[in-house]
């Protein structure tokens, strides 16, 4: 049973969102302008609908977000995650920060700043508020981003000065419990002119009820800086997901963004690339198990602004049962990008013949002395495979999740963290061990 407190109001309604302001007054008056800024976005802004291309196949009945609270207790229900090296880790439990491991003195001595949302309001405003939605996305989502800067409480802001590099990762973990719950993660990463660090976040369901999830980040690099993004989300197989990723790379910077989406009902992901500077390069990666009647639907933009920019675009999903999946990617060359070298690629395993992938890659080039490509392929997995596996004693299920494994290698093999590897491979191990 969870310790979620009782709430005297229900749904995301305008009294909810009176109280939610209201106890926290005494943030900078900025980012409460902004909440009420988004809380009237979010309430002018119509429900995705059929004719949205943005929103084109997917399941709008859904969509629904009536009755959801926004809990203001912590819960009990913490799942606990293998540890594996790291700089320093904060542990939310829906709203509130119920862990932690302190940053260490050396980092902080340099100006590493690794604090909790309402921490780094405090104490950092003018360096949040530079950086808070400076580039957001706008892929069809936009409501769901209003709602979650409208309610957001819990979210980490990482700051690396110029020249600084970390080598151990930051860790974030976000939890949620409780029948009917919501949570509205915002993280915002900002590396200076060569700095180096990674962050990674874990997205976690400490019960299996029906919950809610709208999450945002905003993800900077500054000149030569190189910035390591993984995203692994395992909500409860009842939950509502939305997530906005933005990506923005100076010159000659390098970030390598993976996700990794396990669980939800239906789970949708966000993610614009913008290279900005000379020389910048970007790395978008995602894997997806997709079970039973699940749909994830993934939305993706590469902007290339700058010349002699790269990106490389690489989503694999594997779907069973009568999952879903759903891939629409844009490559955007300007005018003033010469000599662009970007890839997108979409990769379906199907594992059942009542699984549906739907992809839909795209290019639109302004440049004359570019070379971009996109592909998608969607595949069952040759039955000398299974067939070879079964007739070694292997139960069709096991002999499915080596297959994914195998197909997620190609991706889980650019992570130079070993550690990070294993446990990411652990967790999508976990997914077939539910029954």
């Amino acid at each position: 049973m969870t310790t979620v407190s009782a709430s005297p109001f229900t749904g995301l309604d305008a009294e909810r969102f009176a109280t939610h302001l209201a106890q926290r007054s005494y943030l900078p008056a900025w980012w409460i302008a902004a909440k009420q800024e988004a809380w009237n976005e979010f309430n002018s802004l119509p429900m995705p609908s059929r004719k949205d291309e943005h929103w084109r196949f997917a399941n709008l009945k859904g969509l629904a977000l009536e009755d959801f609270q926004v809990p203001e207790d912590h819960s009990s229900l913490v799942p606990r995650l293998p540890d594996f090296p790291q700089a320093s880790e904060i542990i939310f439990s829906n709203c509130q920060v119920v862990g932690r491991t302190g940053l260490p003195q050396e980092l902080a001595d340099q100006g590493v700043i690794f604090a909790s949302l309402d921490e780094a309001l405090r104490d950092h405003s003018d360096l949040m508020r530079k950086h808070f939605q400076r580039h957001p996305v706008q892929l069809g989502g936009q409501k769901f981003i209003a709602l979650n800067v409208a309610f957001a409480a819990s979210g980490t802001f990482l700051y690396v000065p110029k020249g600084v590099k970390v080598d151990l990762p930051f860790v974030v973990q976000h939890t949620l419990s409780g029948d009917r719950q919501s949570i509205f993660p915002h993280t915002i990463v900002v590396l200076e002119d060569q700095a180096e660090a990674s962050l990674v976040e874990f997205f976690v369901s400490g019960d299996t009820k029906s919950q809610l999830a709208s999450g945002v980040n905003d993800l900077h690099a500054g000149q030569n800086a190189k910035l390591t993004y993984v995203g692994a989300q395992n909500w409860s197989d009842d939950t509502l997901s939305f997530q906005a990723n933005s990506i923005h790379a100076e010159r000659d910077a390098h970030i390598q963004c993976l996700n990794v989406h396990l669980g939800g009902r239906q789970a949708r992901h966000e993610s614009h690339s913008r290279l900005a500077g000379p020389g910048s390069h970007c790395d978008m990666l995602a894997l997806t198990v997709a079970k039973e009647a699940q749909e994830f639907d993934q939305r993706t933009l590469q902007t290339h602004q700058a010349p002699h920019t790269t990106s490389n675009l690489l989503y694999k999903n594997a779907l069973i049962d009568t999952a879903k999946t759903i891939f629409s990617g844009l490559i955007v060359v300007d005018p003033d990008a010469q000599q662009t070298d970007a890839y997108q690629t979409n990769r379906n395993l199907l594992l059942s013949d009542k699984a549906e992938a739907n992809s839909l890659p795209g290019l639109e080039i302004q440049a004359n002395d570019v070379r971009c490509s996109h592909g998608a392929t969607s595949g069952r997995v040759p039955p000398e495979q299974e067939f070879y596996l079964q007739s070694r004693g292997i139960d069709p299920a096991k002999a499915h999740e080596l297959i994914v494994f195998g197909f997620f290698e190609e991706v889980l093999s650019r992570l130079d963290n070993e550690q990070l590897h294993t446990v990411l491979s652990d967790l999508i191990q976990s997914k077939f061990k539910k029954s």
